[in-house]
């Protein structure tokens, strides 16, 4: 029905259109829009417009059936070509054509191009577009540039980083609002607009025409498309809409890209609302019209929005603007509540969310703001296509079409209106949506364009009530999810609070809203308005105060929590995000004087807040016990902004506190959020998971702490500074359950507290007193000061990386703020305090980064202890920072012990907290140290060395911070005060220090040792085992006092509240009936606190008498009391800093320290020890001695351990404690010994129970990278510079092999090459030897090991049970012995030529080996086996080279390869040269002689045919000569001058039966030799220019005759040329090639030298051979003289050679047959060859060899070229931009990592990349990680990064986006462990990545 229904349509307008021409031809439709832009030009264009919009109805309305289309899929198949795309397209031409006027579309898109005046850039990106933001260039922190206009202007020096893109955003380049002019790009500095000429009025006429349509029919299109369904629309029929609509949206997008012109024409369209009422109001007689308003009605209907004129819509004219906004507010009023209103769609949703008891709230809200929740009435197209872009969650292309749009001012200001008028209906769709995160990105990526431009929010929010929409819609957000708060009174809780478990908090669904209200606070114009507006302070309060006791936590006390619930995360991001930002946004604009209005505004309304929130929740006086939470934003609230009154605006802090009882309860939640941290930390919550512990973490950490814990301090310091310091310590000790400890009673009980916890909870309350008391972060710090303070507290604790400081540090949340990170102040500080260490790369270890550690004058003078202990979380950083404090004290020799942490000197208090340090003068605390000096002494339990320190540090405030004239005006005190007077006088703690105290009366448990005693005399000697107490009656009295005075407080407001307080706690101080009766017991003291300090001194130091004034020796300490010596030390120097600091104080106290002294104390601890304690105390240091005795052991064992590491597995070092004697012969033992690593038995390699070498075979194709010129390869980082491979050694040897098997036999050219340049394998162990069948039962235990290891065991990966180091196979060692090899090195006189017999015989017999192949013993299978591993590691391509694929002479080819791989691999481990001589590294763990013995086994299953060994013609002259060139058809041998020298070596070398003889290993040498210069000689000869051949030829040929001419290069020379000369090798240069004849003449030394380069090759891998086999060392030598050396050393000169006179390679020949004769043999075979090959004949010539040590790409200084280049870079391959680009950094291939796209039979593209470029190992650069990953095999790591950032650390995934650079240091590591092949042994973090990288 439909396809035929949309046939018709499509038909149906072609054919009306009869009298037009016909439609089908371009041309057509060209003729056809010149004629109408003809007749709208004209001055009366009335029938041209009608005629136009005739036309425009029939084209456009072609695609008004789409919908039906869209309804239907089966109809949409049905269409079929002829369906919906193709009217789509026809539509589309039709306006284009129309646009251009009858001309070429693309000239016209020139055209309007050209009036672009270009002042803005406005790119706009979408998601994870890479953009950069400078926060030196930008106004608004949310500033963005294009990388285009980033690297075009200037911005060297700036503090700029890249980034990437969440949520997408637009190019701010010329946007003076955002960003300072300075920072402007070349192409958007000029201010353009001027000199742009006026667009001519033709140009654009027919858009204005045509576009109206064309949105409109976009806008029906959306309306149609959308049904509104009884459920939310299937995001998959929406998304099919869209589809249909790409072509439409991009085209608008295209014009949007036309520039400035045709923007503005839009806009015109956009905003014009004459036109959207004549389109849109469905009046018209068209029944599609109508259809179409009726689905728009409907779609805002199911919205919960209104359209205003509901009742007036149809028939009559629209009213006047004046009714209708009295329609509105009738409406508004009409509604009734939200609460109402709302209920159907909301609790249907999510009621059923299984909240289980917890029932939601619903507060049904103030009508004011209805209007701004539910009408909506659409003026423009501008104001619909928004709706319908909410409608449909923001798709992606609409966005960008919107922001496109932005560059034009008039649309910008209309669109931020439509905007913000849309507010609420995007609250709504977020809350509904399904993909609540993309939708977020979306409305951020818009809001964020609009919101910060300062102009434009202040121009908004004075039209259209910005700020009271924003709020209202967040406090409507939030309203839906509320709870009854539990904290408190459960029952009769008036509060509710968010629930932190809901979707809309979980998913952070507000995120978008919050981000857009901090943005438009940080502009000064708008936060103004809002602090201004009382009403909306109001609401904002009413919006903070759902967060105020959120996520509450109570304490589980019987069993463990079920499920530990993960609310916390979403309620600390809630607070930081929705209460705590908005509070640094608006904190930003109160600095000054000016604006002390607003503070005292934001704190009355806080206040009245929190006196609702008290008494919503019933609070009195006590809080509810085991509940706890750690969000009160309303109290954070309140304290930022008095702090900042104090400290910026210069307000006096009294006239904005409330009276004492609001200051009481104000203190109580902030405190028990202090005491609960100890408890938390004292296990005690243990029951409640580890949640728990999370919360108690984040509460402090960087990102939360200046928001949280900060605050919570800070107030708690004001409400102490203003009530009463008895009060106020004493409900500290209350809070903290330590009230019953405080006792002077050897025992007592405690009724809320167990035993356990009672040490660490007062070691709690006293650290919090001290932070309390210490702490000046808010009380008159300056902003350096603090980050100054921040900076050592957080470098102490450890070193630290640039990043991870800044990340560390507490910002100011808000961006505006003035400490930024990164800002000048931050470095300068950061230098001031901290040096920089360079990071350091041992080889092999693990690779630093560049690290901050403290100056050593930090250390020494601000290191802050309190500081370290506030900012930790995790509680093991403050031991790490005493540690290191420690060391370095050590260090310097400033202390050699244990110090305690010291004390520091404060900043001074800002004079309106002059109160707090009345906490210090209190006799309340004064009693409570005085207890606990006593306890401490008395060595009662459950003290520590920490509460001393505490008590310690808590006495000395207090002397530091004393009334300066000593008064005893207090002496007189009066009536509550009285029951203290047994304790002290007064209240200063100068003078109570010396007040001494004779008996007290305690209470204790009728079993304490107290109550035993009848004298009270007898307990001054007090018991020592008995511990710590606390019930004294005084400390009973504090709180009844602390009640007291609250008491006199309430009444003096209330006198009610005496009958609430009373019940509520009677019950809790009268200790349960089951306890033991208390009684009263008197102790006698006589101490006070200084006595109590000598004393304590006397026990610290452990002697007599140990405590002597300093002041009675120099009486200068007392006039300059700063010294030096008493700042750092143990308690010893801490008690005597404090007597000095009393002595100096007070005369008074001077003189009775003195006089204590003198009376000789008696000894401490009282004389009668019980045997039983001290049996006790003997234990106790017995265990101590025990203890250090251990750890001693330990540390021992330790570093014998790591000793025995470090030579284990040190790859760069050779082992000097692992016997190896693999290599060594000594004659005295008969066999050689083996140690099994697995059993530990020692004994010989037999055939029945074989020992193996643990090793690692892989393929390698590092020797295929060596390249013939020393200029390293650079990457590549542009379009031109690419990477061709021609000239690597791989490649060069790949084309000589298939020209040589174009024109000879295959099996001849399989001899006369080398392969496994690529993919060779290479053999390495760690030299630890096992048994064989100890081996098999090894992997069998760990296959069933099921642990899971970095590699495989099915695939035979091990690590080496001793040292650990990976391998992957064992080979076998050959059993043989020792003496035996000594016999085979004697030099033996035969001559040369009966020793080439010798050999040719030796290589005839077949298997003269002592073990015969067809005896299975076990040693042969193990070698079979071995050798199947080898030809397994690499791949099949690298192995079969032959024509006839499987033939032997493959085998015979790979294994000689094989032993050729490991000795080049070896030369270039040494340096490309043997030089350096020695056994070196490699040496000492080599396994090449096993491994020539495994593959001299297999290769002498293959012998060779006899006729065909080259061995014959190196040796003998042949005669029949003619023989070979006759048959044609035949493919002749390879002559032998093309055979490859050092091939042939090891050819002949494993066809001997092993193991060999000295003198015949040195005889084929010899031979080889004589061939090898000939070689040479003839590559001279082609290398040199005609002329010079004539003459060479000419003098040689008269020296022929004398006595050595065989051994003379000249003669030899000359005899090649004249022999070559017959054939055609020297022919035809002439013509092509003079340009390539060197013009260097060549002299006798330069010919010297050339011969002696060619020949070294072959001489350095014959000697490595010969040490291997033979075990002899390699001599040292200068690198001119390596040849003479290497030669005298083979045995190639003979002894008798004289070394006077310069050295001449020739003199080393040693002919075995006349040289003449066999010169002449060679070359008749070549110049046979180039009779028909001219040109190949020279190119086979062996060429001089040339090759480089292997090397990596050359990588650019600084990474941004590289990632500039790849990372938008298309893929080769798949033509895409890869999602995760990489390249290799061996040849520089650009390769997708993990790409589905380029995957080939399973494999993607890097992992085959690493089997093509490295047979297996890949090193791949991550372009957008920074990162490097090396591919191995099966297995992958991340290696690290080479690039580092001016700091020296490393930016992974380039998070950060500082600058990077490269370090070369770690380049050269990545290239050493590559070319050594040593990525296996040396990084550790390996895993499978299952070909899916």
């Amino acid at each position: 029905m439909a396809a035929a229904a949309a046939a018709a349509a499509v038909g149906g307008s072609q054919s009306s259109q009869a009298e037009l021409p016909a439609p089908g031809l371009a041309l057509d439709k060209a003729a056809t829009a010149a004629h109408l832009k003809a007749a709208l030009s004209r001055p009366d264009n009335r029938a041209g417009a009608e005629e136009l919009q005739a036309l425009l109805e029939r084209v456009l309305s072609a695609e008004r059936p789409l919908a039906a289309a869209a309804d239907g899929e089966e109809a949409a198949a049905a269409g079929g070509g002829g369906g919906p795309g193709a009217a789509e397209e026809e539509a589309l031409e039709w306006c284009k054509c129309l646009l251009a006027g009858g001309g070429g579309y693309d000239e016209f898109c020139a055209a309007v191009r050209a009036y672009d005046p270009a002042a803005l850039c406005g790119l706009v990106w979408t998601a994870n577009f890479v953009a950069y933001r400078c926060r030196t260039c930008g106004i608004s922190p949310c500033m963005s540039l294009c990388a285009e206009c980033f690297h075009q202007g200037d911005h060297t020096g700036h503090d700029f980083n890249m980034f990437r893109s969440q949520a997408g955003g637009a190019c701010d380049c010329g946007d003076s609002n955002v960003m300072r002019e300075s920072g402007f790009c070349k192409r958007h500095q000029i201010k353009s607009s001027s000199n742009i000429p006026c667009v001519p009025k033709d140009l654009l006429m027919m858009s204005e025409f045509v576009l109206p349509r064309f949105i409109f029919c976009l806008i029906q299109y959306l309306r149609e498309g959308y049904n509104e369904p009884a459920d939310v629309p299937s995001e998959k029929d929406l998304n099919k809409v869209l589809q249909l609509l790409e072509p439409q949206i991009s085209f608008l997008e295209d014009l949007t890209k036309m520039g400035g012109a045709m923007r503005s024409v839009l806009t015109q369209v956009l905003t014009n609302q004459q036109n959207y009422k004549d389109l849109t109001s469905g009046l018209g007689e068209n029944a599609c019209a109508k259809k179409s308003h009726e689905k728009y009605l409907i779609a805002l209907k199911s919205s919960g929005l209104t359209y205003p004129e509901d009742k007036l819509v149809y028939g009559i004219q629209e009213p006047s603007a004046g009714t209708s906004t009295l329609a509105v507010q009738g409406f508004a009023g009409a509604t009734g509540t939200l609460g109402q209103l709302d209920s159907s769609d909301e609790e249907d949703q999510d009621g059923s969310q299984g909240l289980g008891k917890r029932k939601r709230v619903k507060l049904s809200s103030n009508t004011k703001d209805q209007s701004i929740m539910d009408v909506l009435k659409h003026k423009s197209f501008l104001e619909e296509l928004l709706f319908w872009t909410i409608k449909y969650e923001f798709p992606q292309k609409m966005v960008t079409f919107l922001l496109n749009m932005l560059p034009d001012q008039e649309y910008k200001v209309a669109f931020t209106k439509t905007f913000v008028q849309h507010y609420a209906f995007i609250m709504k769709t977020l809350k509904k949506s399904h993909e609540s995160d993309t939708m977020s990105n979306r409305i951020v990526h818009i809001s964020v364009q609009l919101f910060s431009n300062e102009e434009l929010a202040r121009q908004v929010t004075e039209e259209c009530q910005l700020l009271d929409i924003m709020v209202t819609v967040l406090l409507y957000m939030m309203e839906s999810c509320l709870i009854k708060s539990e904290l408190q009174d459960e029952e009769n809780s008036l509060h509710v609070v968010v629930n932190c478990g809901e979707a809309l908090l979980k998913n952070n669904t507000y995120w978008p809203l919050v981000s857009d209200f901090i943005n438009i606070l940080s502009h000064q114009s708008v936060a103004k308005r809002f602090l201004e507006d009382h009403g909306l302070l109001v609401t904002w309060m009413n919006f903070v105060s759902f967060f105020q006791g959120m996520n509450l936590n109570k304490r589980e006390l019987n069993e463990h929590v079920e499920f530990e619930s993960q609310t916390y995360y979403a309620a600390f991001a809630a607070e930081l995000e929705a209460c705590a930002q908005p509070m640094w946004g608006l904190l930003s604009h109160c600095k000054v004087r000016e604006t002390q209005e607003y503070t005292r505004n934001v704190v009355r309304y806080c206040l009245e807040a929190l006196q609702d929130w008290f008494d919503a929740i019933n609070f009195v006086d006590e809080p509810a016990p085991n509940q706890v939470t750690f969000h009160l934003p309303l109290h954070r609230y309140y304290a930022m902004f008095l702090s900042k009154a104090v400290k910026c605006q210069e307000l006096d802090l009294d006239s904005v506190l409330p009276d004492q009882e609001m200051l009481m309860k104000l203190m109580i939640h902030p405190l028990q959020i202090q005491a609960s941290l100890a408890e938390i930390h004292s296990n005690m919550w243990v029951r409640n998971g580890l949640q728990i512990k999370g919360q108690a973490m984040t509460y402090v950490q960087s990102h939360f702490c200046n928001s949280m814990i900060d605050p919570d301090i800070y107030l708690l310091q004001v409400c102490a500074s203003r009530l009463d310091p008895d009060y106020f310590i004493s409900s500290v000790f209350e809070r903290f359950k330590v009230v019953d400890l405080l006792t002077m009673a050897s025992q007592h009980q405690n009724t809320v507290l167990d035993a356990e916890h009672e040490r660490s909870m007062l070691e709690g309350a006293l650290t919090f007193l001290v932070i309390l008391l210490s702490l000046r972060l808010h009380l008159g710090m300056s902003d350096d000061e603090i980050l100054r303070a921040e900076m050592v507290a957080q470098l102490c604790m450890n070193d630290r990386t640039h990043s991870s400081l800044l990340d560390l540090i507490p910002e100011n949340p808000n961006p505006k703020s003035g400490i930024i990170p990164g800002s000048y102040s931050f470095e300068s500080v950061l230098s001031a305090v901290a040096d920089f260490k360079a990071p350091v790369f041992e080889p092999g270890g693990s690779m630093q980064q560049g690290m901050y550690t403290p100056k050593a004058e930090v250390w020494d003078q601000e290191f802050d202890p309190v500081m370290v202990i506030l900012r930790t979380v995790y509680r093991r950083d403050v031991q790490s920072a005493m540690d290191r404090y420690t060391a370095f004290l050590k260090q310097s020799g400033k202390f050699p012990g244990n110090p305690w942490p010291p004390y520091k000197k404060r900043t001074p208090l800002h004079p309106s907290y002059k109160g707090l340090m009345r906490l210090l003068h209190c006799k309340t605390l004064h009693i409570v140290l005085f207890t606990l000096l006593y306890k401490i002494l008395m060595d009662h339990q459950n003290l520590s060395e920490h509460v001393l320190c505490m008590v310690l540090y808590l006495i000395e405030l207090g002397l530091e911070n004393s009334a300066e004239e000593e008064s005893d005006e207090e002496a007189s005190v009066c009536g509550p005060e009285r029951c203290h007077d047994s304790w002290f006088p007064g209240s200063n703690l100068v003078s109570n220090m010396r007040h001494f105290i004779n008996y007290v009366r305690v209470r204790v448990p009728e079993t304490a040792p107290e109550v035993k005693r009848d004298s009270p005399a007898s307990t001054s000697s007090d018991s020592l085992g008995s511990l710590q107490n606390s019930g004294t009656a005084q400390v009973f009295s504090l709180v009844a006092e602390r009640r007291k005075k609250f008491q006199e407080i309430i009444n003096r407001s209330s006198s009610e509240a005496n009958q609430v307080v009373r019940p509520k706690t009677s019950n809790k101080w009268s200790a349960p009936g089951s306890a033991p009766q208390l009684t009263t017991a008197i102790l006698e003291i006589k101490e006070s606190i200084l006595s109590l300090l000598i004393k304590l001194h006397h026990k610290l130091s452990g002697k007599q008498n140990s405590y002597y004034p300093a002041w009675l020796d120099d009486i200068e300490i007392l006039i300059q009391p700063e010294i030096p010596k008493y700042s750092h030390g143990d308690g010893i120097t801490a008690v005597e800093r404090i007597l000095l600091k009393a002595a100096l104080q007070s005369r008074m106290n001077k003189r009775i320290i003195e006089e204590i002294c003198r009376k000789v104390t008696p000894p401490v601890p009282p004389k009668k020890v019980t045997a039983a304690e001290k049996k006790t105390l003997d234990k106790e240091e017995r265990r101590q001695k025990a203890r250090e005795r251990q750890q001693k052991l330990l540390a021992e064992f330790a570093s014998r351990q790591k000793s025995f590491m470090e030579t284990a597995m040190d790859v760069d070092s050779p082992e000097n404690d692992i016997p190896m004697e693999i290599t060594a012969a000594e004659p005295q033992i008969s066999e050689a010994v083996y140690d099994c690593v697995i059993c530990g038995q020692s004994g010989p390699s037999s055939e029945d129970r074989p020992t193996g070498l643990v090793v690692l075979l892989q393929a390698s194709s590092v020797l295929g990278q060596c390249r013939d010129n020393i200029e390293p390869k650079k990457l590549p980082i542009t379009e031109e510079e690419q990477i061709y491979p021609w000239d690597t050694c791989a490649a060069v040897h790949d084309v000589r092999l298939s020209l040589l098997q174009r024109y000879f036999k295959d099996s001849s050219c399989l001899l006369a090459v080398s392969i496994g340049w690529e993919g060779g394998v290479y053999v390495q162990t760690c030299g630890h030897t096992l048994h064989i069948d100890c081996h098999k039962s090894y992997m069998e235990s760990l296959r069933n090991d099921q642990v899971l290891q970095g590699f495989s065991v099915d695939k035979g990966e091990f690590t080496c049970p001793l040292c650990r180091q990976f391998a992957n196979s064992v080979l076998p060692c050959y059993p043989g012995s020792n003496v035996e090899n000594n016999l085979w090195q004697r030099p033996s006189n035969k001559n040369i030529q009966d020793l080439i017999k010798e050999v040719e015989e030796l290589q005839g017999r077949p298997g003269a080996f002592p073990v015969s192949i067809s005896s299975e013993t076990n040693l042969s299978k193990e070698m079979e086996s071995v050798m199947k591993d080898i030809k397994n590691t690499t791949q099949k391509k690298y192995r079969d080279y032959s024509k006839t694929p499987g033939s032997p002479d493959n085998d015979f080819l790979f294994m000689y390869s094989v032993a050729r791989t490991n000795l080049e691999l070896e030369l270039i481990h040494r340096g490309g040269n043997l030089c350096s001589g020695g056994a070196s590294t490699a040496g000492k763990r080599s396994c090449l002689n096993q491994l020539f013995h495994v593959l001299a086994l297999h290769m002498r299953l293959y012998s060779i045919d006899s006729e065909y060994n080259p061995w014959r013609k190196l040796t003998q002259l042949v005669e029949e000569v003619n023989s070979q060139l006759g048959n044609e058809e035949q493919q002749p041998e390879v002559p032998i001058l093309y055979h490859d020298v050092t091939s042939l070596l090891l050819i002949q070398i494993l066809m001997m039966p092993q193991p060999l003889r000295k003198d015949h290993f040195t005889c084929i040498v010899k031979v080889l030799f004589t061939l090898l210069y000939t070689q040479a000689l003839v590559a001279l000869s082609v290398k040199c220019s005609e002329e010079d051949r004539s003459a060479w030829k000419h003098t040689g040929a008269l020296k022929k005759n004398t006595c050595d001419a065989e051994k003379s290069h000249e003669v030899l020379l000359s005899f090649v040329i004249s022999e070559l000369s017959k054939g055609k090798l020297y022919h035809e240069e002439g013509t092509q090639e003079c340009a390539m004849v060197s013009p260097i003449a060549w002299s006798s030394e330069s010919m010297e030298k050339y011969l002696q380069d060619f020949c070294l090759p072959f001489l350095r891998i014959t000697s490595l051979l010969q040490h291997h086999l033979f075990g002899e060392d390699l001599p040292s030598c200068q690198e001119e003289e390596e040849f003479s050396v290497l030669s005298s050393c083979l045995g190639l000169l003979p002894t008798f050679y004289q070394t006077e006179h310069p050295f001449i390679s020739a003199s080393c020949l040693d002919w075995p047959v006349p040289a003449f004769d066999i010169i002449s043999q060679w070359c008749f075979e070549i110049n046979g060859f180039t009779e028909r090959h001219a040109e190949q004949g020279k190119a086979l010539l062996i060429q001089e060899s040339r090759w480089k040590l292997p090397h990596l790409l050359q990588l650019p200084e600084n990474y941004n070229t590289i990632f500039q280049y790849y990372h938008r870079k298309t893929c080769s391959v798949c033509t895409k931009v890869p999602k995760d680009p990489a390249v290799c950094l061996v040849c520089g291939t650009f390769v997708c990592l993990k790409g589905l796209c380029c995957k080939q039979q399973s494999y993607c593209e890097c992992v085959l990349h690493s089997q093509n470029c490295g047979a297996g190992t890949g090193i791949f650069l991550l372009i957008n990680a920074s990162v490097i990953i090396i591919i191995r095999g099966h297995r992958f790591c991340l290696w690290g990064s080479v690039y580092l950032d001016a700091h020296g650390e490393e930016d992974r995934d380039l998070r950060r986006g500082k600058p990077l650079y490269i370090c070369k240091e770690r380049y050269k590591v990545l290239e050493q462990q590559w070319i050594s092949h040593t990525f296996d042994h040396i990084n550790k973090r390996w895993g499978p990545h299952y070909n899916g990288l």
